[in-house]
């Protein structure tokens, strides 16, 4: 890429005036583009990168005016991978469109925008504070006509070494809407700190709420203790549907906000669920409220998955410049839907010889949760649970999941580093042997081939015919190479 160095150099040093910039920026970007293989890695941010080196921030304003309808940026703590994809399938079947998903920079939504002739751009974006991701100027810059939230729950506390307090966590996934003076917002009911955002949104701007409505809860899952996003109380819940997710007030006044798109009924059987979704969403090309009503199958892909298809649905419902398609489209879609469009790493259940084995990455505490729970579902008999566990200085994840980890009653915990520090995976181990029978393997990470082996190892001679593998480490190097060799396995 020293080209394009060079290049970077010579405008710099020219100062060229506001218009020359943008096309030369645009221009070096495109042709970035079509000289990098666009996957895994720099093609996703290359082109945008050096857009922005060329053109700056205020080229990249002029640059967002692209999509002839606009661009819609989507975050949150899970569910962004798998959130944006589905909404690309959905729009894509309408109007052209350009999209980025596990690549979520501004980079990667920069490369998104260097796109000829499309209505529509879709962006994953990921926050963890305001210093880094600057969410309200990345608002300013794309001006994007939707902002979409899956939900927010304590991951990482720790960025670039620096402790960022959950306070300031949730404050930077709510900058990102906060210019926004046109548009829609779209927010997940069932989760108290999203909600929080739509609240506070709803005297500007259109805001949709999507969450459940179903009588039953899981009675197996951990109930964590959740505040008030706005004064600090603990909420009272009525019903809990996963994790922090349900129908819940507080003595301050603030509950949850009716849904304008539901999910009424769900029927589960081992490989296919069938769900309705119905209610009604304010279209943003029409400014009209679209009824929707939908009877749908999709694969068995847990909870997290439904709350990430019930949000992709809800978004395009908001944003199609077809409504009259919403119905064929969704069910063309979803007939077509495998776990294949799940990121390479997140949890799957598998029939291995005699044994039924849940596997996937669960990063955060709701993440396990949601795991925990898709398991629960299945198990009928005693259940080895192989945890994996966080790092040196993520301790509240580690609250977080030993929850999780008690609420789903392993008879067995075999205990292994998910990252890199073995010393801190001892120590927790120490903690989950206090509480259920455990067992621990200090295996470290320079010598993953080895880790991986053995998680096999103990998958295959487990004396359970359920187990659960999950907990923290890097979704390709770990989890994506554990479940395609487990597959290797499978009859």
């Amino acid at each position: 890429m020293e080209e394009f160095k060079y290049l970077v150099g010579i405008v710099r040093c020219m100062g060229l005036s506001g218009k020359i910039r943008f096309k030369t920026a645009k221009v070096s970007g495109k042709l970035a583009k079509s000289l990098v293989k666009v996957g895994k890695g720099m093609g996703k941010s290359f082109p945008g990168y050096l857009f922005l080196k060329i053109g700056s921030y205020d080229c990249l304003k002029e640059l967002a005016k692209t999509p002839r309808v606009g661009s819609i940026i989507v975050t949150g703590t899970n569910g962004k991978t798998t959130t944006t994809k589905l909404i690309s399938l959905l729009l894509e079947n309408d109007a052209p469109i350009s999209y980025n998903y596990d690549s979520n920079t501004l980079n990667a939504i920069t490369t998104g925008l260097l796109s000829n002739n499309i209505d529509y751009g879709v962006f994953e974006y990921g926050i963890r504070d305001v210093a880094h991701a600057f969410p309200d100027e990345v608002c300013k810059l794309v001006a994007p006509i939707g902002v979409v939230y899956t939900n927010v729950s304590r991951e990482h506390s720790l960025v670039a070494g620096v402790s960022n307090p959950f306070d300031k966590y949730l404050m930077a996934k709510e900058l990102l809407c906060t210019p926004m003076k046109t548009g829609v917002v779209i927010c997940n009911a069932d989760d108290p700190r999203t909600a929080s955002i739509g609240t506070k949104k709803e005297a500007e701007i259109r805001v949709n709420y999507y969450g459940f409505d179903l009588e039953s809860e899981d009675k197996t899952m951990a109930k964590p203790d959740v505040d008030c996003p706005l004064c600090g109380s603990k909420l009272e819940y009525s019903t809990m549907f996963s994790n922090h997710r349900g129908k819940y007030s507080c003595q301050c006044g603030f509950e949850r906000p009716e849904p304008n798109m539901k999910l009424t009924e769900l029927t589960k059987e081992f490989d296919a669920w069938y769900v309705t979704l119905e209610g009604e969403v304010y279209n943003h090309t029409t400014e009209k409220e679209i009824p929707v009503f939908l009877k749908i199958k999709t694969p068995a892909f847990g909870l997290y998955n439904l709350y990430n298809l019930l949000c992709a649905v809800t978004t395009y419902a908001s944003f199609t410049n077809k409504p009259e398609n919403i119905e064929s489209t969704v069910k063309k879609i979803t007939n077509s839907l495998d776990l294949s469009i799940l990121p390479p790493g997140r949890f799957e259940i598998m029939k291995v010889g005699d044994k039924l084995v849940g596997m996937g990455q669960g990063d955060n505490g709701d993440a396990l949760n949601a795991n925990v729970q898709f398991m629960c579902e299945y198990v009928k008999d005693d259940l080895g649970f192989i945890y994996t566990t966080p790092d040196t200085g993520e301790d509240e994840i580690f609250e977080d999941h030993l929850q999780s980890v008690i609420a789903a009653n392993p008879k067995k915990v075999y205990v292994v580093p998910g990252r890199t520090s073995v010393d801190a995976a001892k120590n927790y181990y120490k903690i989950i042997a206090e509480n259920l029978d455990a067992d621990f393997y200090p295996l470290p990470y320079k010598e993953m081939e080895e880790r991986r082996s053995k998680i096999i190892d103990l998958i295959l001679n487990s004396p359970y015919k359920y187990v659960l593998v999950s907990g923290c480490g890097p979704e390709h190097y770990m989890w994506a190479e554990l479940k395609s060799e487990l597959k290797t396995h499978m009859n």
